[in-house]
């Protein structure tokens, strides 16, 4: 399993850059390293000296890049689908429509990419992937996939089968399902056949990667102009909802002062300075340990003897966080974010008691 890191941070700061100079460094530390950008222009070749294309292409040693063509892996993807129908219906119904023929909508660009990446991590071919994404809340949302989906597909489940149309159907379910499917599900098992089942592990598999910090992290990138500063602050505490940690803080063309590092305490601020022309070891040299991730503040801590759980929320106060609990999951709403915990099985049943702000931590007490 490989070691994801992604940017965060307003444009114009860098952030392709530094993932550039990132994977430059990784690579000449002896790790195998996969560059994958979202940017489908020609500026990525001409950063790189190398155009890279929609497969993954060597372009030094250790060292290979890509570029995330939306249409070229709905195309994959589509034909798994295909693959998929085939194998449990007795008639497929989507064999006469093809992956080049399909139009991109809003929203599949960010699937296709995590998607993407997931494949890649499975391939067991690199030790370090560069993810550079638009850097911004898609990303974050993009990266909320897993743990959003899973929420759906439970929740949704529960109430079909217990809605008067899931009842209604089920004496039918058993029958239609021998005639049409090759397969034979009870009425208990309608959202439960091997496809769904792989479905959730893979979600469970991104969510387990993307909360440990030492497969997955995002560092912010900034300069010292005050709306970079602030889009960062804005990220960071936006990353928590998603259960991402910020490792760090690379401040880029920019000299380090003491209000930069109080914006951003605890994280380590590293700043690094301008590359000239062709010259990456500077800001290789500068880059700060990208595996210290694990060290930064973890995004939430359940405490179980203490009956409470811990969220971290930097840079934000109690008038712009929203905290709501329905059942045995609590709801934050933060940084145009919605986060649902689920309260471990000691604590279910709990009601929220009562909720502050600690040294940038807002801690709920059952």
């Amino acid at each position: 399993m490989a070691l994801i890191l992604t940017f965060l941070g307003k444009g114009g700061t860098g952030r392709t850059t530094i993932a550039i100079a990132a994977a430059k460094k990784f690579a000449s530390l002896g790790s195998k390293v996969l560059l994958a950008s979202k940017d489908s222009s020609p500026a990525l070749g001409v950063l790189l000296g190398n155009n890279p294309g929609s497969d993954p292409t060597e372009i030094a040693a250790n060292l290979s890049a890509v570029q995330l063509n939306s249409t070229t892996f709905l195309e994959k993807g589509w034909e798994q689908v295909k693959d998929l129908e085939a194998e449990y219906l007795r008639s497929p119904l989507l064999k006469n429509v093809y992956g080049q023929e399909l139009g991109i909508l809003p929203g599949m660009d960010a699937a296709v990419a995590l998607n993407a990446i997931r494949e890649y991590d499975k391939s067991n071919k690199y030790d370090v992937i560069i993810y550079d994404g638009s850097g911004d809340l898609a990303t974050l949302r993009m990266l909320g996939v897993p743990e959003v989906m899973s929420w759906y597909i439970r929740r949704f489940r529960q109430v079909f089968l217990e809605s008067d149309l899931g009842k209604a159907i089920s004496p039918f379910v058993q029958p239609f399902t021998s005639a049409i499917l090759n397969i034979s599900i009870s009425p208990d098992d309608i959202t439960d056949n091997e496809a769904t089942k792989r479905s959730r592990e893979i979600l469970d598999e991104g969510k387990a990667a993307i909360a440990n910090p030492k497969r997955f992290a995002a560092f912010l990138v900034t300069t010292e102009d005050p709306a970079a500063i602030a889009t960062a602050k804005y990220l960071w505490a936006s990353a928590q909802q998603v259960n991402v940690t910020v490792g760090g803080v690379i401040l880029n063309q920019s000299e380090l002062n003491e209000d930069i590092n109080q914006d951003f305490s605890p994280l380590e601020v590293t700043s690094v300075p301008v590359r000239v022309g062709d010259d990456w070891q500077p800001l290789l040299d500068a880059l700060p340990n990208f595996r210290s991730a694990s060290q930064a503040p973890q995004p939430i801590n359940i405490d179980i003897p203490g009956r409470q759980v811990k969220v971290f929320l930097p840079k934000l106060d109690k008038k712009q966080v929203k905290l709501t609990q329905y059942g045995t999951e609590i709801t934050i709403e933060a940084g145009d974010q919605r986060r649902n915990i689920i309260l471990p099985p000691p604590l279910e049943g709990r009601s929220v008691k009562g909720a502050k702000f600690q040294e940038g931590y807002l801690i709920i007490s059952l």
